[in-house]
Order: C-alpha cells, then structure tokens, then sequence
C-alpha cells in the first residue's frame, strides 16, 4: 500500500494529471509489486518555493520532486533502482525536460508505523499469518 507524493514546478492539465498517477501506480505494481487498488497517488504543482543551485527556478522550468513510502524490507535494492529509474523516465516524458536536481526518494517505513483502513502493515501481516 504505497504512497507516492509527486511535485511538480508548473501545473498539469487534469487529463494528464490522471495519466501520470494512473501510469505511476502501474509501474509501483509492475516493478516493486504493489497492490494498484491500495496505491495512493497526490500530485501537486505550483513554481513558487522552488530553488536550485540557490537561485529561484523560472515558471517554465519544470522540476520535480516524487517520493514514495513503501513498507520496509518489502523490495530488493534492484527492485528499488529499477522503480526510480522508470517514474524519472515517466516524469521526464510527461512533464520534462526535468532539470538534473530533480530527486526521487523511497522512504521505507516500518511496518508497525503505518498501514491503512485502520490497521498497521505489521497487524496485516499477523492476520495473515494467522490464516
């Protein structure tokens, strides 16, 4: 059940928005093995507040910021390589050129910490395993 938070430096129309979150949830299936139905994508967008190398970003820049959380220990380091590289390519795509300082991060969580429908991922996993 990830969570990825995408922001972008200038708006997208909200045909395209439900693009990128469709085709993002695809690859958060394809590549790291998660469950699209449970897949919660945020994308938002403004060039305000954006910095790089310390200088304010123009309003047709396009940068981008994407992270994901993820459950700890759910995927492998190549799983992982492999989920970033592909959502860089989809933004670029979608919404590029991005500017080299466009960073993507996975954040794991540890089960216990997190889950949805009121119950932790460490609770799922019991319930699981108790069946």
């Amino acid at each position: 059940m990830p969570y990825l938070q995408i922001t972008l430096g200038r708006p997208l129309e909200a045909h395209r928005q439900l693009a990128l979150a469709r085709a993002a949830t695809a690859l958060l299936s394809d590549l790291l093995g998660k469950r699209g139905e449970v897949t919660a994508v945020r994308i938002e967008h403004g060039a305000a507040g954006w910095f790089i190398g310390g200088a304010a970003v123009a309003a047709t820049d396009q940068p981008c910021h994407g992270e994901v959380c993820i459950t700890a220990g759910s995927n492998r380091a190549e799983e992982k390589a492999a989920f970033i590289a592909a959502l860089h390519a989809l933004l670029d795509r979608e919404c590029g050129p991005l500017p080299e300082a466009s960073y993507l991060v996975i954040r794991e969580i540890p089960a216990e910490n997190w889950g949805y429908a009121g119950l932790t991922q460490a609770a799922r996993r019991q319930t699981q395993q108790a069946l």
